[in-house]
């Protein structure tokens, strides 16, 4: 007779009568016996979630074939069958064991399994993985090991096609790396053997369900109520804006951010790898690029997409992400009358921002001069916005610097606002965002749109 049995008779595992002397009494048996069934629940629990999960297949059919439009009902049958399976099979589990084997097999066959609590977590920021056994995540800015783990790596695999096979994408040997997104915009990238060496990587940017606004960053301590004035004069008015920083700064966010500013009578163009703006206007068109079929057939580019917005007469292009020749095109595009375009690029500051727009704009194959290019960059191009990460894992605006023209063979940039940094406090990083006290160039601008900013947005006739 197994020990569980034995103790849901009311005998002691030495096999003894309750009630004999020295014994334990009714009492006692029943906290024993509620201890050990969640003992065996702990014990047998991979096991018991692999045959509940074997029948609840057997039963719905293969995973590929959920219309997960459906999920209330899917939800609801998982219920029922679950509870019967337990019964069919005398599984004893405990209250929170059995609940815990019920959430894990609801997120295996309707959601994205070990990931979904990290999913819900609202301080998480970031999810990746390197294989299957090792999951980290960042919360605050600061990277740390989840604990969290997916069985296997056809585990793994299982959860990436699940995230990408409702988008039309793709992952296999032919073709092992895909850009898609979540239902609610995380933006994934995931990576598979032969290229991923040690298993697949899954990295997922999370999509903050609330969308961050100018009062968030600002507490944040991202960016100042001045500096915020100056570039929501700067949108307005129709200043072209390149967002810059390096990976994980909190471009798009800033992107997000600013778009905001645009005034709800234009027409706005989004163009990106996989969409994640979060415009609030109602005249928004976006566009997403897509991959080659199976066939190396189909694919449209950013580069394609920004072509094609110019004939759907946009007020305002926007892309999330200027990574290749597509640069030329935009660069053309605010040059030729689409003031107030805005994108996102790669770069360590703004005046490497510049040397990436030209690299970029040499990678669309057009034989042009490097200096026809660098005063297409200073005409087409007035301000850019530089965000970093800081040590400590904070974001903030540490250059908002203009490009005023060209002298020589030289664009000439001048900042107007820029952080400094005075010390630490433990970990934290301390220092202000100050402006340079200098006026844009390009003011007239600003104040063609009827805007007026005071003198003490740029630090002057205030106490610095």
């Amino acid at each position: 007779m197994s020990l569980l049995k034995r103790i849901e008779r009311g005998q002691t595992p030495g096999g003894d009568e309750p009630g004999q002397p020295g014994q334990p009494g009714a009492a006692q048996v029943r906290q024993r016996r509620e201890a050990m069934a969640g003992v065996v629940g702990q014990v047998s629990g991979v096991d018991v979630k692999d045959l509940v999960q074997r029948r609840l297949l057997e039963d719905l059919g293969p995973g590929e074939t959920f219309d997960l439009t459906k999920s209330e009902e899917l939800r609801a049958r998982i219920d029922e069958l679950f509870n019967q399976i337990l019964m069919q099979e005398n599984i004893v589990l405990a209250r929170h064991e059995r609940r815990r084997l019920h959430e894990q097999i609801v997120a295996e066959l309707l959601g994205y399994g070990p990931l979904e609590t990290l999913l819900a977590d609202a301080e998480i920021t970031e999810i990746m993985t390197v294989g299957h056994d090792k999951v980290y995540i960042e919360r605050k800015g600061k990277i740390e090991a989840a604990p969290v783990h997916f069985e296997s790596e056809e585990h793994l695999r299982r959860i990436i096609d699940r995230i990408v096979a409702p988008l039309g994408r793709r992952i296999d040997e032919s073709s092992p790396l895909v850009d898609a997104r979540l239902p609610d915009g995380s933006r994934v990238n995931a990576v598979i053997p032969p290229i991923a060496i040690d298993g697949s990587a899954l990295t997922i940017r999370k999509f903050s369900k609330v969308p961050l606004t100018v009062q968030d960053i600002i507490n944040f301590g991202t960016t100042t109520v001045e500096q915020m004035e100056f570039m929501r004069a700067t949108v307005i008015s129709g200043f072209n804006i390149i967002i810059s920083g390096g990976t994980g700064s909190g471009k798009t966010t800033l992107l997000n951010i600013l778009s905001g500013f645009i005034p709800a009578d234009e027409r706005i163009v989004t163009i990106e790898n996989a969409a994640e703006l979060q415009l609030r206007q109602d005249h928004v068109v976006r566009l997403e690029s897509r991959p080659p079929n199976i066939e190396g057939r189909g694919e449209i580019t950013i580069r394609d997409l920004v072509i094609n917005s110019l004939r759907m007469r946009p007020d305002r292009i926007v892309v999330g992400e200027v990574r290749g020749g597509e640069a030329l095109d935009l660069i053309q595009a605010m040059n030729t009358g689409h003031d107030g375009s805005m994108g996102t690029a790669h770069s360590n500051s703004p005046r490497d921002t510049i040397s990436r727009l030209e690299t970029m704009c040499l990678m669309a194959g057009m034989d042009l001069p490097v200096r026809a290019i660098r005063e297409q960059i200073a005409s087409a191009v007035h301000l850019i916005c530089h965000q970093d990460r800081m040590r400590d894992g904070s974001r903030k605006i540490t250059r908002v610097t203009e490009v005023q023209g060209m002298e020589g063979d030289v664009v000439t940039m001048s900042d107007i606002f820029t952080f400094e940094q005075t010390g630490m406090d433990g970990d934290r990083i301390v220092g202000r965002i100050k402006p340079t006290g200098l006026r844009p160039k390009n003011m007239d601008r600003i104040i063609d749109a009827g805007i007026q900013l005071p003198p003490s947005v740029f630090g002057i006739g205030a106490r610095r």
